[in-house]
């Protein structure tokens, strides 16, 4: 009975921590701003078969959900991923799903190029040059790995970054400890980025947890 009301707690801690650092991520180099026109940027991820896969289909639903309210009109919404299969690029793919399934009427722009997170981001600045916010939308993780790419590239355009409906509690509740450690892996080179404090401060926590579990083992 103790070791079940162990793993429970251990099951209740890790759930709660990836919670956790998900919303952290996800309100990371951003501010707060309403009003005036806004680009919602959807990252692609790689998609080999000819329809979009269930991450695509996710990141197509978080980014149509970024689209503020009441500001349809003056809000385009960017795909963004080239193919790495041969066939439809991911960006395509994504501008298919959100029309035919999701019945998305507005302004869509695709961004066929990209092979790579950075080449997302540089591919879509010229786009977003005459917005007054914009949204990046994906995993918490890879969308602030996407902001702080463009900060370094354009920081007068990282400015004007505000939160995208990426995040929301209870969402892949259980798979966001997961992505919590895979998106610590994916962030590693970033962590002495000004304004990224909460993934080195994550990544204590972690370490600290690692070492105490190592100690009761003992």
């Amino acid at each position: 009975m103790r070791r079940r009301t162990g793993w429970a707690i251990a099951g209740a801690m890790a759930l709660g921590w990836g919670e956790w650092l998900n919303r952290r991520w996800s309100r990371t180099l951003v501010r707060e701003g309403q009003g005036g026109s806004e680009a919602v940027v959807v990252l692609g991820y790689r998609n080999p078969q000819a329809t979009a896969n269930f991450v695509n289909r996710w990141r197509v639903r978080a980014g149509l959900r970024s689209v503020a309210t009441g500001n349809r009109r003056d809000t385009f919404v960017i795909f963004s991923g080239g193919s790495t299969s041969g066939g439809e690029s991911e960006a395509r793919l994504m501008a298919d799903y959100a029309k035919s399934a999701l019945g998305f009427d507005g302004t869509v722009v695709l961004e066929e190029q990209s092979r790579s997170t950075w080449e997302n981001v540089t591919n879509v600045i010229p786009l977003l040059e005459s917005v007054d916010r914009v949204k990046i939308a994906s995993q918490p993780a890879h969308a602030l790995k996407a902001r702080a790419y463009l900060r370094r590239q354009r920081p007068d355009l990282a400015e004007r970054l505000v939160p995208a409906e990426d995040y929301r509690p209870g969402e892949w509740l259980f798979a966001k400890p997961l992505l919590a450690l895979y998106g610590l892996w994916t962030l590693r080179r970033l962590a002495g980025e000004p304004g990224l404090s909460t993934t080195g401060r994550a990544r204590s926590l972690l370490s600290a947890r690692r070492a105490a579990r190592c100690n009761r083992a003992a």
